[in-house]
């Protein structure tokens, strides 16, 4: 994981899938040619880095909520550990992941949705299936 400010200064987090050195060159230093993936977009990223530079790394958690409800305005209601509600996350963008919420809900499954964060930014990024509500 490394991160790289965007546009507007916004930083973005990346999980890097590949690294690869060049030796040093006569123009300088050794290079290290990253690709990445943005852990909350799924866009590729890649960047060649002098290999004497540092790479900032972010904390990033996953968290399990069951899924209570979700709005017409596409927010969901999770269940937290200790039994309040967390009502501040939009439904994922991903197609193939809003469906299988979606449809799961609309099934009346019980649905437990996988929460990734990394440094105040938050995102649904799986979901599980604990079976039939009763």
């Amino acid at each position: 994981m490394f991160t790289s400010r965007g546009k507007g200064n916004k930083y973005k987090f990346y999980e890097v899938v590949e690294v690869s050195t060049s030796k040093t060159g006569k123009h300088g230093h050794a290079k290290c040619h990253f690709v990445a993936i943005d852990i909350f977009t799924a866009k590729k990223l890649e960047d060649i880095v002098p290999s004497s530079h540092n790479c900032d790394v972010p904390e990033v958690t996953r968290t399990d909520y069951q899924l209570i409800d979700i709005s017409e305005d596409g927010f969901v209601s999770l269940l937290t550990d200790n039994g309040s509600t967390k009502d501040d996350l939009r439904l994922p963008t991903d197609g193939s992941l809003l469906a299988q919420i979606k449809d799961g809900f609309a099934e009346g499954k019980d649905l437990v949705v996988s929460v990734m964060s990394a440094m105040g930014e938050e995102q649904i990024c799986g979901l599980k299936d604990i079976g039939p509500k009763n």
